[in-house]
């Protein structure tokens, strides 16, 4: 008899010690972490369940009354002590915690914590989020932060941050749960994407899996090849230039008539954009042809190397170009006007230093320049994943990229998918396929919107249709680390007028690359009318 209690007590004490540690509104405002070199608590704040959430910085906000229950912890991180600099960082602590850490990357120059997504995917879904505004404070689109000569801030922005935040984060979790996080994951898109590829290449035991959309990786190669796209048809007044209206009801019609159907289906979607061969010829203007619904021979030329690879005169490879399909959202990237502000601030504040500088400056030798500089080690393109990928550490990558992206070219993402699986290949014995895959989306514009799939648990995106693996790509990570569970495909859902209230247009697979999806038949509205070919 007495042995049956004892065992009934060791087993009641087993399940105590496995069940994961939840949080309280106790913990929350009794938290007082120690011992973490130059991390300092700026305030603990605890939400209850379904409680306003209004939060908002200049990056980055978040207004909603629909969350579980958690911890909002800021912290100030010392960057650099003898410069003084410090970043901002936040780990939302769940009550209801799924023992794993969630780190959320940022977009463009942004300069706030990334609270909308930590509020929309880590916490919703157990995360213990962490995010940074890494080291300074902006709008995504403005540099000016960065110089002349703010190495130090530059630094902080390229990688020192993003590392730090993770280190503390950890750290603030196993205080505040009293047990240290299972796994480690990371989300981000653009120089969220950037930021997660560059943790891997220095620290690849910061994350155990990494979900990257669209990374702006090869700064020193992305921001001329963007000033390029914008010389294509820039002055506004040139014979070149392409009106928005032109983009929108000219050209995009056409290139639907000529290349929607190629993939079986006629639904305003290319799913394989390099299969077309759009012909802008077709649009020539006739005589006395109103002006308005055709295209002048200049705005034919300047098509033909917005739609090319950029390539300098001593045909040195510098970026993808544009892709068919994203006709709609294009002349509200790289090739409208105004201008897209970004690329010149790169130039003005991390590469020249010079305030003066405008796109009419832009010349092949700064790309060579910005190579040999790499302000704040910002490039993240180095091939060489394996101590990532291989044993012990078991590191995985899921990469995402929509074909209509309007602001860094898919081949971007193709290159660098490229240049790891070359060197993978060459240099080492593991399979690409086991620890990289990369899934293109089909009409999906910069990390989300655009006529497509564009909903699965990406960042700035609107809620997947489920949080199970086969719709939610970071629950689909989650499986594939913990569980050995590659995901082969995953469906998206493009709700009517991207919103997940108004219902839903239509689902669609998202396949890994190489291959594409194809239309097979029955209801095109339904993901299962699809295959991966």
């Amino acid at each position: 008899m007495m042995l049956l209690i004892a065992l009934a007590l060791l087993a009641t004490s087993t399940l105590a010690v496995a069940r994961t540690p939840k949080g309280s509104k106790a913990a929350c405002t009794h938290f007082a972490p120690s011992h973490i070199s130059d991390v300092s608590l700026v305030a603990a704040t605890y939400f209850p369940a379904n409680a306003r959430v209004d939060i908002s910085n200049v990056f980055s906000s978040i207004n909603v009354t629909d969350l579980p229950a958690f911890c909002r912890v800021e912290l100030r991180v010392t960057t650099n002590a003898t410069a003084g600099s410090f970043a901002i960082t936040e780990v939302w602590l769940p009550d209801d915690w799924n023992g794993r850490m969630l780190t959320i990357g940022n977009g463009g120059f942004g300069g706030g914590v990334a609270v909308s997504d930590l509020g929309g995917v880590a916490v919703p879904q157990g995360f213990a989020g962490v995010s940074t505004n890494t080291g300074h404070n902006s709008t995504a689109v403005d540099g000016s932060w960065a110089g002349p000569h703010n190495d130090n801030a530059i630094m902080d922005w390229g990688w020192r941050a993003v590392h730090l935040s993770v280190l503390a984060g950890k750290e603030i979790t196993r205080q505040y749960y009293r047990q240290a996080a299972k796994r480690s994951y990371y989300l981000g898109c653009s120089t969220g994407g950037r930021q997660g590829l560059k943790e891997i290449q220095f620290f690849p035991d910061s994350f155990d899996g990494i979900v990257v959309g669209s990374p702006a990786n090869w700064m020193s190669h992305l921001q001329p090849w963007s000033i390029h796209m914008n010389l294509n048809v820039l002055p506004a007044n040139s014979t070149r230039f392409i009106p928005a209206d032109v983009w929108i009801n000219v050209i995009a019609p056409e290139v639907m008539r000529q290349c929607d159907a190629l993939d079986g289906l006629t639904d305003g979607i290319i799913n394989d954009p390099r299969a077309c061969s759009f012909r802008p010829e077709t649009l020539t203007c006739r005589p006395g042809q109103n002006t308005s619904t055709c295209l002048s021979a200049d705005q034919i030329g300047a098509l033909h190397r917005i739609y090319a690879d950029y390539y300098e005169a001593d045909q040195t490879y510098v970026f993808g170009g544009y892709f068919p399909g994203g006709e709609k959202a294009y002349p509200f990237g790289l090739v409208g006007n105004p201008p897209f502000a970004l690329p010149a601030d790169w130039f003005r504040f991390f590469l020249l230093n010079d305030t003066s500088f405008t796109m009419d400056d832009y010349n092949a030798s700064l790309i060579q320049l910005g190579d040999q500089i790499d302000p704040g080690q910002e490039n993240a393109i180095n091939p060489n994943l394996t101590a990532f990928a291989s044993a012990p550490h078991h590191g995985k990558v899921l990469h995402y990229v929509g074909w209509a992206d309007q602001l860094i070219s898919p081949g971007n993402s193709l290159h660098y998918y490229e240049t790891v699986h070359e060197f993978t290949l060459g240099n080492s014995t593991l399979n690409i396929d086991d620890f990289y895959r990369l899934f293109t989306v089909p009409g999906m514009n910069h990390c989300a919107g655009g006529q497509a799939a564009n909903a699965f648990g990406g960042v700035s995106q609107p809620a997947p249709l489920s949080l199970d693996p086969e719709h939610n790509i970071v629950a689909a990570m989650v499986r594939w680390v913990e569980e050995g569970v590659a995901p082969a495909t995953i469906t998206g859902v493009k709700y009517n007028n991207d919103v997940k209230a108004d219902g839903v247009a239509f689902t669609r697979p998202l396949c890994k690359y190489p291959s594409t999806v194809r239309f097979k038949g029955g209801n095109p509205n339904n993901a299962s009318s699809f295959e991966c070919a």
